[in-house]
């Protein structure tokens, strides 16, 4: 079965985060791509130990840096014409206002720092201001739990995709 969606987290640093991404992915059809470093070990006892066993059940793809994820993903196919989407506090839209595609990639900033600015612009340049995505929140509010972030998101736009593949 094609993926529907990539997701991408950039240095993900909790590894029950991630181990709930995993998860997601696996039971939604989503590619997980990681983005080193890693504040965990992706050997089969640390996953197991950090809840991070449906690993086995999913694509999970780990990158060196930033530039040799997204080379990766331009080179698969309908992936290297995808649209990217920072979803990251301070987005110009909201998560549910974008019109998701087969094949976009949604990159997930690490849990204590977000995306880098470097990173906010370089997918802005290419994509458009409307490529930085936020999810709503009450003021005040720092951010959401990186899973539960994932998650809406995800749902989304495989709601709005039919939940092709369920």
């Amino acid at each position: 079965m094609r993926t529907m969606f990539r997701i991408v987290l950039f240095e993900p640093e909790i590894p029950p985060n991630t181990g709930n991404v995993i998860r997601l992915c696996a039971n939604t059809g989503v590619e997980l791509h990681l983005i080193k470093p890693l504040g965990f070990d992706l050997d089969r006892r640390s996953l197991r130990r950090a809840g991070l066993d449906y690993r086995w059940m999913t694509a999970v793809h780990v990158h060196d840096h930033f530039d040799a994820c997204r080379a990766a993903l331009r080179s698969v196919g309908a992936a290297g014409s995808a649209a990217w989407y920072a979803i990251e506090t301070g987005g110009t839209r909201r998560y549910d206002e974008v019109a998701w595609q087969p094949g976009d990639v949604l990159l997930f900033g690490s849990e204590r720092r977000g995306l880098p600015q470097a990173v906010l612009e370089e997918l802005r340049d290419e994509f458009g201001p409307g490529s930085w995505v936020s999810i709503p929140m009450r003021e005040g509010n720092r951010s959401l739990n990186l899973s539960n972030a994932v998650s809406l998101v995800t749902y989304e736009a495989w709601r709005q995709n039919g939940f092709a593949g369920s």
